[in-house]
């Protein structure tokens, strides 16, 4: 068996960087690190609690958070910002208002800034979900693998790898199938990688999707 390690993980501090940025004393580094991920949680949950259209997923790439003294500001890089801005139940300050619920800030402000994300499809987070989701409708695997692939065609990556794990279309053993176009160099550590994991709960059990992007050599 082989040994294997996170690609992003791998790369930290290389070519890729972290999601969080403040600083903290040892007494309170666990409650900003549960803190963060609360955040996260607290906003993946409320997209997909008020999407009223199947076919959206919310296409969040990542999220950053940058604490100050008094100030909470969390960039929700995006590649569909429009969705944020035309439904009525996705509004800024909406979420805004869950999250200071949730998170019971009361001395801290928080600030939610929308980025645009120029080619969503490129990054592997935004193309898991989209995997997904096609999944989850019943769309057959081979043809949402071969699509997708086309989909990264259309931006500047240089490689890119799927890989569907689980009871693919319904079938009694579970198996593993992946597709790869272009190069995908995961031992490389100065290739620059992208990486995500996205369940897909079907009805004949849990596919787990993988996807990797190459960009070049940063």
């Amino acid at each position: 068996m082989g040994r294997k390690i996170h690609p992003l993980g791998f790369r930290l501090g290389v070519n890729q960087k972290h999601y969080s940025y403040w600083f903290a004393q040892t007494k309170d580094y666990p409650k900003f690190l549960e803190g963060d991920r609360q955040i996260r949680t607290s906003i993946e949950r409320y997209i997909a609690n008020h999407m009223t259209d199947a076919t959206n997923y919310g296409g969040v790439e990542r999220i950053e958070i940058r604490r100050k003294t008094d100030l909470i500001r969390v960039d929700i890089h995006t590649g569909f910002p429009d969705l944020f801005i035309e439904e009525q139940d996705l509004g800024i300050s909406q979420m805004r208002g869950y999250m200071e619920n949730i998170l019971g800030i009361e001395t801290q402000k928080l600030r939610v800034v929308l980025t645009s994300i120029t080619e969503p499809y490129g990054e592997p987070k935004i193309l898991a979900e989209h995997v997904a989701s096609q999944l989850r409708n019943r769309v057959p695997f081979r043809r949402t693998i071969k699509k997708a692939i086309e989909l990264v065609g259309r931006t500047m990556n240089r490689g890119i790898k799927i890989q569907i794990a689980g009871r693919l279309n319904g079938s009694e053993m579970a198996r593993v199938e992946w597709a790869r176009e272009g190069r995908v160099p995961l031992q490389t550590i100065k290739a620059s990688i992208g990486y995500s994991y996205q369940p897909a709960q079907t009805i004949y059990g849990v596919l787990g999707i993988k996807t990797w992007t190459f960009r070049g050599m940063g």
